[in-house]
């Protein structure tokens, strides 16, 4: 619960304008419940992803952050509601990596698998949920199973936090090009429909692309406030103080949900090397990127509780290799001593909620 304490004279004098003392200074205090699985101010979730090879941790996948580093307090994943799509050789059946191997180039992934792997029982979880060109069909029911069976593992996975992050990047037209009437009442039906099946284990992430989206935009968009339980935004180059604004107005927490150094020339489409490996590069990154980005954590505490690092070489992937955002992009921390000395020092801090038999108690005793 987040407290705010203000003295009986400050009530008056806004009410009401009065310039005069009154005889009994008394303490009013003000409660305001926190959001769902939100730690208290000056706590964060760190999680990473977003592939089994960036995570490792698991016999096949054995030179990801997790043997490197201990593992973090959540995973993230990717799955859609997109059948018969296709994508970078994979012809989607919805739901794809939750329940198999499935790999659409971006790295294999296999939520339920890893989940069940030792070292990975108190781990939160974050799920990107895609359904570019099909959200009419979802709006009108037609995927309907889809839902049921996302949201019956859900439910499997008990008291396991799942942040949910339904139409990710919903403004980030050039790729995801989202038609906003069927896009807000995608939300509402998935939302209406794991609520009717009891699905309780799960906050409902709205996340924008970030910096470029304005506040008028972001309200044209956002489902409301009954439906979202955090904000959240991509964090590549820049930090967005527009989303943080907004969560700020809407009394929800921020997930900063993809976070991946970039090096861009402001906002123009020139972007330069961003290879850890490389020591140079890597003094650089963590100088002017990493930095800015704890800096960012640090100086709005109240509001951005969580976030979840891409850990992963971008151009071996199929989907980046051309991508001229990406494809100088190795962000890998273990390969550069000098960024994982520093990294391994900051989320060592009490800061950042670590995954104990108790985190799971902590995040649902918030919502008690």
């Amino acid at each position: 619960m987040r407290i705010y304490i203000l003295t009986s004279t400050l009530v008056l004098l806004f009410a009401i304008g009065c310039t005069s003392q009154p005889k009994n200074d008394k303490v009013v205090t003000i409660t305001k419940k926190l959001a769902k699985f939100e730690p208290e101010d000056g706590k964060c979730l760190f999680f990473i992803g977003q592939d089994m090879p960036a995570i490792g941790g698991i016999e096949g996948y054995n030179d990801g952050y997790c043997d490197h580093f201990d593992i973090p307090a959540g995973i993230t994943g990717y799955t859609n509601f997109s059948p018969g799509s296709e994508c970078y050789g994979r012809i989607m059946t919805g739901n794809d990596g939750i329940f198999e191997l499935a790999n659409w180039g971006s790295g294999d992934s296999y939520l339920d698998f890893q989940l069940k792997q030792p070292g990975f029982e108190n781990c939160a979880v974050a799920i990107g949920l895609a359904f570019v060109d099909h959200e009419k069909n979802v709006a009108d029911g037609v995927h309907d199973n889809l839902i049921e069976d996302l949201g019956k593992w859900i439910k499997s996975l008990d008291k396991r936090p799942v942040f949910l992050r339904i139409g990710y990047e919903f403004d980030g037209h050039a790729w995801n090009h989202y038609d906003r009437e069927n896009y807000l009442k995608t939300w509402h039906r998935i939302v209406d429909k794991m609520r009717a099946m009891g699905v309780n284990n799960v906050a409902y992430v709205w996340q924008s692309k970030g910096v470029g989206t304005t506040m008028e935009e972001l309200m044209e968009w956002y489902p409301g406030d009954e439906y979202v339980d955090w904000c959240g935004y991509t964090y590549f180059a820049h930090p967005d103080d527009e989303m943080i604004k907004f969560a700020r107005k809407r009394g929800k927490p921020v997930f900063i949900a993809e976070l991946t150094p970039v090096f861009q020339e402001g906002l123009t489409d020139v972007y330069y090397d961003a290879d850890i490996k490389k020591p140079e590069i890597a003094k650089k990154m963590w100088d002017e990127w990493y930095t800015t980005f704890f800096k960012t954590i640090e100086e709005n505490e109240d509001v951005v509780k969580a976030f979840s690092y891409i850990n992963t070489d971008w151009p071996s992937e199929a989907m980046w290799v051309d991508n001229p955002t990406f494809n100088q992009v190795d962000s890998r921390i273990q390969k550069s001593e000098y960024v994982g000395e520093r990294w391994e020092k900051e989320v060592s801090k009490d800061r950042y909620l670590k995954p104990t038999p108790e985190l799971f108690n902590i995040l649902w005793g918030n919502n008690k």
